[in-house]
Formats: structure tokens, C-alpha cells, sequence
């Protein structure tokens, strides 16, 4: 087994666990700082498959940009993860057959004659992997590329009016009240005898 082989599955088994723990971390915050580490393990792998700027991408991106936006989302949004944890034992059944069948299709396709991992190709050093990505992005995926930054802004909105939304424990101006406010109602000045320093 070669040095790459094992630095693959080192970083594979980070991804496995860290996915693992971002669904059944009991903490929101603990669970997007697994999603941080499980980004940054499959920037490992996307650099040993020789795509710089994905893995540089993913980490500036996501971990710098979205997963800030999803901590702050979070916090904000002050979830009772107790109420969300009452139907959990409900839908253990499905959710056990959905990872069944998921490990059954990647045994399958690992199996299969058409699956060969190969983990480093050699390419030519003139080879840019920055300008393949941009004529196959913008040329035959134009419109999924489009339809995601739809879907995105779409999503940062729902965020945002979720965050924003009506609650009983946020303080907020009322303008009127402000406007309408009378000088005796705020004021009250008291006259007191002033002593003398002796």
C-alpha cells in the first residue's frame, strides 16, 4: 500500500466519522464544526485527485463563508432541538432502511466491474484544472449553474425570514409611540433642598 493510499483512507475515515457526527451530534454548533472538518478532509481528497481549485474552493467558500453564515443562522434561530428529538424513535425504522439500502448500493457498485478507484493520474504539466472546470461549467452545466444560484439565494432568504420572523421575546420600536411621547411623561424634575459643606 503506497503513502497516498493510506493518507486517501486516513482522510476518507475523518469524512465517514465527522458525517457521522453531524447527524447525531446533540449540540447544532458541535454539529457544523464536524461539517468544518468533514469539508476540510474532502479538500484533502479532491487535492490528492488533483483538483486544486475545488479543494480551494470548498475550503474559502463553504468553510469560510457559508459555514459562518450557518453558525450565525443557528445561533439566531434559537431551535428547540427537544421538540425536534420526540419523533426521533417514529422515524428510526425508515432511517435505518434508507442506510441499509445506501451501504447495499455502494457494495454493489464497489463490486461491480465498472467501478476502478484510481487515485492519482498523471497529467501533462501543461494540464490547467481551473480552465476545464470554467468551459465545462459554463458551457454544457450553464443552466444547472444558474439553477443552483437561484436555489441558494432562495435558501439565504428563507434564512433570513426564518430569522427574522415574529417573537414574543424580542424587543422591537414602535415608531408612533416614539413620535407621540410627551416631555411629563419622561421627565419629572424634583427640587431638593441643597446642603451647605460646612
Amino acid at each position: 500500500m503506497s503513502s497516498l493510499q493510506i493518507i486517501f483512507y486516513v482522510l476518507a475515515a475523518m469524512v465517514i466519522f465527522s458525517g457521522v457526527m453531524v447527524v447525531s451530534s446533540r449540540n447544532s454548533v458541535h454539529g457544523a464544526l464536524f461539517l468544518v472538518l468533514a469539508f476540510f478532509s474532502m479538500a484533502g481528497i479532491w487535492m490528492l485527485l488533483q483538483a486544486e481549485f475545488l479543494a480551494l474552493i470548498l475550503v474559502l467558500v463553504y468553510v469560510g463563508a457559508v459555514m459562518t453564515l450557518f453558525l450565525f443562522v443557528v445561533m439566531m434561530l434559537q431551535v428547540n432541538v427537544t421538540r425536534f428529538r420526540e419523533g426521533f424513535v417514529r422515524y428510526l425504522p425508515l432511517g435505518l432502511l434508507m442506510v441499509l439500502m445506501i451501504i447495499g448500493l455502494l457494495i454493489y457498485v464497489v463490486r461491480s466491474n465498472s467501478f476502478h478507484m484510481t487515485l492519482l493520474t498523471v497529467l501533462s504539466s501543461d494540464y490547467d484544472n481551473t480552465a476545464n472546470l470554467g468551459m465545462v461549467l459554463y458551457t454544457d452545466y450553464a443552466y444547472p449553474f444558474e439553477i443552483a444560484a437561484v436555489l441558494l439565494l432562495t435558501a439565504i432568504v428563507a434564512a433570513i425570514s426564518l430569522t427574522h420572523r415574529k417573537s414574543t421575546n424580542r424587543k422591537t420600536q414602535i415608531i408612533e409611540n416614539q413620535i407621540a411621547v410627551n416631555r411629563k411623561d419622561r421627565v419629572r424634575l424634583v427640587k431638593m433642598p441643597f446642603e451647605r459643606k460646612k
